[in-house]
């Protein structure tokens, strides 16, 4: 199909037009397997028609051994045709699953809290189990039923208006499974997304949880999902299985319908005995793929929804095209009129920001609770889009770099410290494969860290756990320090980095710091705590989302922490000699 100009097509239907060939290949499978379905058909005809009548064994001999090799040959086509589709929806997921992945990881940042989650993944799911099932079996197997219904007319009107009547009977009952399952499935789908949500974040959360006696609460809300979904999904199942069963109810009727007129036939000798049971067998052969696509109408509304979604999202999301590579950063770090929006929100928390830093500078941005500083640095480390202005590095905005390339640059310690499952030594090297023990140890010893790993019973090769569960959380912040600090990257970003350290943690950030700008790097701390600012020469304060000053550290925390109030002026004491004391 010709691609109309301006209109761009879904990733997901070239995914599967890259499959096209395998397809051509099902489709002429199908052609061949339902050709050979003609044989139970034959093989009765020709053992009523011609076996009995002359009662030759050998014929009859004859007859088995070809109907076994056409049985053979058609389920070993059946054979192959199933683990086709099986790959191609395995192809399906090797082309997607990355684009998909990175859709999961970026959309967050893009909309903030309000997404889906893993959705997009159980969706690729979803669509790559119905492709590899029965359900597309029955699709290719559909146009064949006027084959059948050609030949049921051959053998007599009357057998082909009964398996016609009945054929256009399950084709409407086909269309009202499509309507009476498309909402239910679609409801199933969102209490099925909001049950997983809830036990994530209740696994998540499950020292709070139980230290304050939230179990039980928070058992009956799980409960009342649940519930919930189980009625949901108790509906759509009945729909599906209820017309399932009334469309194979039908088809035994029909079957023994097309028995009933074949019978008449014979008894007015307008049919032979043989047609009696081959027309039976070919009608409801006709109208299996019917039965089969309403067994299976629910995995292929679920599918569609899935493909549906997923399409949406990519269209939303397109892939990263990759810029041309820049050179690694050395000089200057510019913020320039930059204003900020959290994803999925409209209202302003940064507001022109604008400030310049230096290679070697050490930047500490303080202010109240609220006042956007965590806002202003996932800016300046490129994790969310300021909605006005510019972060520049070497005079380029931070858009012209594509996020690999820009995260090899950039150091980044978050508020809040998660590490990812695998050795301490991956977590520091960023899963770098091409990683070595000599940058791994450096980062280490740059954040003050190395001496606390060397300690643990299996070093840089213990096992931080799930969302580094097996660390303390100072401990994991210090890691992360290390992590942030792995390459020598040009521009150190930290959050609060000392808000779980104890005095030698401390004391070891202050000495990361101050070797970091000696090497030439620009560091930004955001931090509540003096200690925090300790190793840096400019100050930059936030209040209301404002910049309400930047400049020289001694310079700026002189201006804010001056005196506020008027102290009160002495009281005057009169003495008994008339004289004022003070």
């Amino acid at each position: 199909m010709a691609a109309v100009p301006g209109v761009r097509r879904s990733e997901l239907a070239d995914a599967l037009r890259a499959c096209r060939t395998a397809f051509v290949g099902v489709g002429l499978m199908s052609c061949m397997i339902n050709l050979l379905y003609l044989t139970g058909s034959i093989f009765m005809l020709e053992v009523y028609d011609r076996v009995l009548p002359s009662r030759s064994i050998p014929t009859l001999v004859g007859l088995i051994i070809i109907a076994s090799f056409l049985y053979a040959a058609q389920g070993v086509l059946d054979m192959i045709r199933n683990r086709i589709l099986g790959r191609i929806g395995t192809a399906l997921d090797e082309a997607l699953n990355k684009r998909v992945f990175d859709t999961v990881v970026r959309l967050p940042l893009l909309i903030g809290s309000r997404n889906e989650g893993l959705q997009p993944l159980r969706d690729l799911d979803n669509v790559r189990s119905f492709l590899g099932g029965m359900g597309p079996s029955a699709f290719f197997d559909l146009p064949w039923l006027p084959l059948y219904l050609a030949i049921c007319f051959a053998f007599h009107v009357m057998i082909g208006v009964t398996a016609l009547v009945g054929a256009i009977i399950l084709v409407g009952l086909t269309v009202v499974t499509e309507f009476m399952s498309r909402q239910p499935a679609k409801d199933a789908m969102g209490l099925a997304a909001q049950r997983n949500d809830l036990a994530a974040s209740s696994r998540r959360n499950a020292e709070v949880m139980v230290s304050m006696g939230m179990t039980s609460r928070m058992n009956q809300r799980w409960s009342e999902a649940n519930e919930k979904y189980l009625v949901g999904n108790q509906r759509a199942s009945d729909v599906a299985g209820g017309l399932g069963a009334v469309a194979k109810v039908l088809r035994m009727m029909l079957q023994s319908a097309v028995l009933a007129v074949g019978a008449y036939l014979v008894i007015h000798q307008e049919a032979t005995a043989g047609i009696i049971i081959a027309g039976s067998i070919l009608s409801a052969r006709a109208l299996a793929p019917v039965d089969l696509a309403i067994a299976h109408w629910k995995s292929f509304v679920a599918a569609r929804q899935s493909w549906q979604r997923l399409t949406r999202l990519l269209e939303q999301m397109p892939a990263q095209t990759m810029p041309t590579q820049l050179q690694a950063p050395t000089s200057r770090l510019s913020v320039e009129g930059v204003a900020m929006v959290p994803p999925g929100d409209q209202r302003l928390i940064v507001q022109d920001i604008t400030f310049a830093l230096a290679a070697g500078n050490g930047l500490g941005v303080i202010g109240p609770s609220g006042s956007g500083k965590s806002s202003l640095i996932r800016a300046l480390v490129g994790v969310w889009q300021p909605v006005r202005g510019k972060v520049r590095l070497d005079g380029a905005a931070l858009d012209q770099w594509s996020s690999d390339m820009l995260g090899r640059h950039i150091g980044y310690l978050p508020q809040d410290v998660e590490l990812f499952g695998g050795t301490i030594a991956q977590n520091i090297s960023r899963f770098d494969p091409e990683a070595t023990s000599d940058g791994i140890i450096a980062a280490a010893k740059e954040a003050g860290v190395h001496e606390m790993i060397i300690k643990m019973r299996e070093g840089y090769n213990t096992q931080v756990g799930e969302q580094g569960g097996a660390l303390s959380a100072g401990q994991a912040q210090r890691v992360a320090l290390a992590r942030a600090l792995y390459g020598n990257p040009f521009l150190i970003v930290l959050d609060e980095p000392n808000s779980n350290l104890d005095t030698e943690g401390d004391e070891a950030l202050t000495r990361a710091i101050r070797a970091a700008r000696e090497r030439g790097a620009i560091v930004v701390v955001v931090a509540h705590r003096p200690i925090g600012v300790e190793a840096v020469d400019q100050i930059l304060v936030l209040r209301d989302g404002r910049m309400q000053a930047f400049g020289p550290k001694e310079q700026v925390l002189a201006q804010v922490l001056q005196p506020r109030v008027t102290p009160p002026a002495p009281i005057k004491v009169v003495s008994e000699g008339g004289v004022a004391k003070s």
